[in-house]
């Protein structure tokens, strides 16, 4: 795995294209103007994930108050995402990053063990970017339980 330069907070977040669950692709720059919560999650279907999504759909209408996108990104590829917006009905784009650079662009796709294993996957985390691109704030081994609300909290602030 190549180690490449990873965002950093009070930095600008260098741009990245995936393909979204609405069929066409996303560029984080297409959000300029707007504060973006990106949030990185293992598995569509999962506990865990589900729980998560589901907050930050619940979550949804005070984001969009105070001018901020949520994006979900995992490895997923987009039929599954699609199964995953439908099944929760989730108001948000989902990203598919099925080769995980941008996952190592924020340095959450870790080597993690499960029950003696050793495989690669995603470190639950969140981050924050404001208007300007630039990011503002990280949240790396993310506990699901009111995670969503500090979220908002730091959009909150961040004005």
């Amino acid at each position: 795995m190549t180690q490449s330069v990873q965002a950093q907070v009070g930095q600008i977040v260098p741009d990245f294209t995936l393909p979204a669950s609405g069929g066409q692709d996303v560029r984080l720059s297409d959000y300029r103007g707007k504060k973006v919560v990106l949030y990185f999650y293992p598995k569509d279907m999962t506990p865990g994930c589900t729980q998560e999504s589901c907050d930050f759909r619940d979550y949804h209408g005070d984001f969009a108050t105070h001018n901020a996108v949520v994006l979900g990104i995992s490895p997923d590829d987009l039929k599954s995402h699609a199964k995953f917006i439908e099944k929760h009905s989730l108001p948000f784009t989902l990203l598919s990053d099925t080769e995980h650079k941008v996952a190592e662009l924020f340095g959450v796709w870790q080597l993690k063990k499960l029950y003696g294993r050793e495989y690669y996957g995603i470190v639950r985390s969140t981050f924050l970017i404001d208007e300007e691109g630039k990011l503002a704030k990280e949240w790396r081994n993310v506990k699901v339980k009111e995670h969503t609300a500090e979220v908002l909290e730091a959009v909150r602030t961040l004005g």
